[in-house]
């Protein structure tokens, strides 16, 4: 649970950050930080598919191939499952929360609360981190989310003050439980099938595609990726 830990720990971290500073982060560093964000996801993401391909050259080929695939199989699932949509829903009721906040005179703290709990919980990055995590300890990619999430506590937490700090709890138990859940009861099972590397080569395609959102190359569906996960062990255990 090193991964749902450090993100809940860079949520409070980048609250008291952004309650201890009175400026703003300027739109240097925010565009900084972002690039930076965008080039750790690339490079933890490739690094998981690396990790993941073993063997000769013609294995691995076909390995890569798989995991591609299941990605491209996943999206038209997710899109199937309309998963996008329903990610756009939990977005756009977070959304009315901040508005909410921010028209209330005083602002209701549970709004804040729940707005940013909401957010944290539902980014695709955060729930394929702790896929990852759970399956096989590689905690990076939550690592990231960390400080995403913490660089965003620093602008929420002035707008909706402490409370929104609180989130860092639900967040903390959410990742945590997905984490878990892949440890006990995912990873003892497609260890014994020899389908690990299958599943956490997808991610780290999935994660990559990530990256192109926030270099802001394209808009993605990014929550129709996620199936991927599910299909990668049933292709590699079929070819």
């Amino acid at each position: 649970m090193n991964g749902a830990f450090l993100n809940a720990i860079a949520i409070l971290l980048g609250s008291l950050f952004g309650m201890a500073r009175r400026a703003p982060i300027s739109v240097r560093a925010q565009s900084f930080f972002k690039t930076m964000l965008g080039v750790f996801t690339v490079f933890f993401g490739l690094r998981l598919v690396w990790l993941s391909v073993n063997g000769t050259f013609l294995p691995c080929l076909k390995q890569i191939f798989i995991a591609l695939l299941a990605v491209v199989i996943g999206f038209w699932i997710g899109k199937l499952l309309r998963l996008q949509k329903i990610s756009n829903c939990f977005g756009r009721f977070a959304g009315r929360l901040i508005a909410n906040v921010q028209s209330n005179q005083p602002p209701k703290s549970g709004d804040a609360f729940n707005a940013c709990t909401v957010l944290f919980c539902a980014a695709p990055l955060g729930l394929l981190g702790a896929v990852t995590d759970g399956l096989s300890g590689y905690y990076y990619l939550l690592a990231v989310k960390a400080v995403m999430d913490g660089l965003a506590m620093t602008g929420f937490v002035k707008i909706f003050s402490w409370p929104s700090a609180m989130s860092a709890f639900p967040v903390f138990a959410f990742l945590g439980a997905i984490t878990l859940a892949c440890q006990f009861y995912a990873a003892p099972f497609l260890a014994a099938h020899n389908l690990t590397d299958s599943t956490n080569a997808a991610a780290g395609f999935i994660a990559c595609a990530i990256a192109l959102v926030i270099f802001e190359v394209r808009k993605m569906e990014l929550a129709n990726f996620l199936p991927g996960l599910a299909v990668a062990p049933l292709l590699a255990h079929f070819f």
